[in-house]
């Protein structure tokens, strides 16, 4: 009888139990319903932003590329033709290749210039250079367009480049910078290291601040110099930054319009075209849409493919 019993209060405890856990449960499943549903509330927005003013156009680009358009008339299908003279035209296949050299000088003058800065900056001692940190930096809060008519004024016939190579007896070397078919271009890329040397010194300073001390003591201890300090250290430590200064660096090599556009207009003749400016004046001068929307879809793939590379390559090291 006392058996019986006790099964009976055990099994209306486990009931009890039971029925004030699913309460409990159900609580607990609303709550997460309740935080999710407010976190897609909060996303709703920027999403729809994104959608609206940048995949939507750039669907509405894919469709004009397969079409003859002046912007204005009526479309007329053109198939593939558009993405054949992409890639047949000397113009356009020199703005694409333009874009690739621009990379040289967005991407790799400025990493290797900011990271012999942040081995001179940053290390055992940690020097506080604020004063030069934002003079390097100051570029990149400054306007492109006042950057690009500043630096218009320096390559001048009577601009300051001219003018210091007369003072050091080098008159003979000065010439109208952005008029030569040989310095139009390297003159416009050393503009675009200039502006993103400061974005790439940022990345690779904020890096450096999280490496211990304790590593360049340990390299010290060995006998090691500032070489090894950063050989061993400081530069292993730097590859996620390295990597997202080379992404963000070759997207505005890729990108490039605002400086060139502003200093050279892609002259003098196609000297210093690039693909943006490139669209901008097939569309809005030639009013050939259709090869403008061709263009920006071979140059969007172009971008993504070097970022997907830059990608792979820095997972691969890491």
């Amino acid at each position: 009888m006392s058996t019986v019993l006790a099964g009976q209060e055990t099994v209306a405890a486990t009931g009890s139990a039971t029925a004030v856990t699913q309460p409990g449960r159900r609580r607990r499943l609303s709550r997460k319903w309740r935080r999710a549903l407010v976190a897609y509330a909060f996303l709703l927005l920027p999403v729809g932003f994104y959608a609206v003013f940048m995949i939507l156009p750039w669907i509405q680009t894919i469709v004009l590329s397969f079409y003859n358009w002046d912007g204005i008339g009526t479309k007329t299908g053109a198939g593939f033709s558009n993405f054949v003279h992409v890639f047949s035209d000397p113009q356009l296949r020199v703005a694409v290749v333009h874009a690739f050299e621009l990379m040289l000088y967005f991407c790799v003058i400025p990493i290797v210039s900011a990271l012999f800065l942040t081995a001179l900056i940053t290390g055992p001692r940690r020097p506080h250079w604020t004063f030069t940190r934002a003079v390097l930096f100051l570029p990149q809060v400054l306007p492109a367009v006042a950057v690009a008519v500043i630096w218009q004024w320096m390559y001048g016939e009577n601009g300051f480049i001219n003018q210091a190579l007369r003072w050091v007896g080098l008159g003979r070397v000065a010439q109208p910078w952005l008029a030569s078919f040989t310095w139009a271009f390297p003159a416009v890329g050393l503009v675009g290291s200039w502006i993103t040397l400061g974005l790439c010194l940022a990345f690779f300073i904020a890096g450096a601040q999280r490496i211990p001390i304790e590593l360049y003591e340990a390299i010290a201890t060995d006998g090691g110099g500032r070489l090894r300090q950063f050989r061993w250290v400081t530069l292993p430590h730097l590859r996620g930054e390295i990597v997202i200064a080379a992404t963000v660096t070759a997207i505005s090599a890729m990108s490039a319009f605002d400086i060139v556009f502003v200093m050279t207009g892609g002259g003098p003749g196609v000297a210093s075209i690039v693909p943006g400016l490139l669209i901008y004046q097939l569309a809005f001068t030639a009013f050939n849409v259709g090869q403008a929307s061709a263009l920006a879809v071979v140059l969007s793939l172009l971008v993504l493919l070097v970022i997907t590379v830059l990608r792979l390559a820095g997972r691969e090291r890491s």
